[in-house]
């Protein structure tokens, strides 16, 4: 079975909002590498048109975007070639080398987790926080940045279930940020429908 992993960026206090994070060279080359060992990414509808708006372009012209710099196109290009699956009900359709998943979430991502492979990421807010309330989440990034940001959504607010954590590994990036992976599930079998 492979495992579900999610990663996300989180300041000091918290927030989740990716404008509040300080993306970098070195964090850009750790999520590359990340994705590079993925067999697939799942995403929720806004993350999927966020991420698809921002990097698509910059993967097809091999150019850093107009808003970014050089360092920023092997992230594209990793995000580019990575087999996508989008969780949407309004959604009719999606390309960029993805998949609606369709039908129960539980359900669905068994099914991703049960094929052979090294794993799968899940990135967002609303799409991870189901999938920990459904206990299926198996590995959680917490990538640090040393920046209180004071607002914005927070990490994921409305877990149903304390969820108590094994770090597994620890990584320090010259911009003072830290990646923390930590091993461990919300127990399923207390949540609600």
């Amino acid at each position: 079975m492979r495992p579900l992993r999610y990663s996300i960026n989180v300041t000091l206090d918290g927030c989740v909002d990716h404008r509040a994070g300080i993306p970098d060279e070195e964090l850009h080359q750790h999520y590359a590498a990340s994705l590079a060992q993925a067999d697939a990414m799942l995403f929720g509808r806004v993350i999927y048109q966020m991420m698809e708006e921002a990097w698509r372009p910059v993967a097809r012209t091999g150019e850093a975007p107009a808003w970014g710099a050089p360092w920023m196109v092997p992230f594209a290009m990793s995000i580019d070639a990575v087999k996508k699956y989008v969780v949407s009900s309004t959604l009719r359709s999606v390309d960029w080398n993805a998949e609606l998943l369709r039908g129960d979430l539980g359900e669905a991502v068994r099914r991703l987790k049960a094929m052979p492979g090294k794993g799968l990421y899940v990135g967002g807010l609303q799409l991870p926080l189901a999938l920990a309330n459904l206990g299926l989440i198996d590995e959680y990034e917490f990538i640090v940045h040393p920046v209180i940001a004071g607002h914005g959504p927070s990490l994921l607010a409305g877990l149903r279930e304390r969820a108590v954590l094994t770090l597994v590994d620890r990584k320090e990036f010259r911009s003072g940020a830290v990646v923390l992976r930590y091993r461990g599930r919300v127990p399923s079998g207390t949540v609600g429908p």
